[in-house]
């Protein structure tokens, strides 16, 4: 007698398939965490670079200030502050729907069965202030 050995054979189907994505979601990551620490590494690089030079600029600055008898930098004209434009106005709110169509959608649901006779006849009449 010979067994049906389908059922193993999609398990081992299935959890093959499920190793794979599962390294290749690994790989992904490593791949993914080492560019991160390469692009960080650049940016410690460039500011260690920059770092020194824009301190000694500041130390120049802070020394010449001392010297001439000011705590803090002269005062720079300033830029007046940018002038803001008027909003517009806002646009005008679409105007109520007029009474014919608010009775031709009455009529519709009405028509198609969503309003009874009886709703029908007291949304018409408090519509038209009867």
């Amino acid at each position: 007698m010979m067994r049906r050995r389908r059922p193993l054979l999609r398990a081992a189907a299935v959890g093959g398939g499920a190793y794979i994505a599962g390294k290749h979601m690994a790989n992904k990551a490593n791949e993914q965490a080492a560019y991160e620490a390469q692009q960080d590494q650049r940016i410690s690089d460039l500011e260690a670079q920059q770092g020194p030079q824009d301190y000694q600029q500041q130390g120049y600055q802070q020394q010449g200030y001392q010297q001439q008898g000011y705590q803090q930098p002269p005062p720079q004209y300033q830029q007046p502050p940018p002038q803001y434009q008027q909003a517009p106005p806002p646009a005008a709110a679409p105007a109520a729907p007029s009474v014919y169509d608010q009775l031709s959608q009455l009529a519709t649901l009405h028509d198609q069965g969503a309003l009874t006779d009886d709703e029908f006849s007291a949304a018409k009449a408090k519509l038209l202030g009867t």
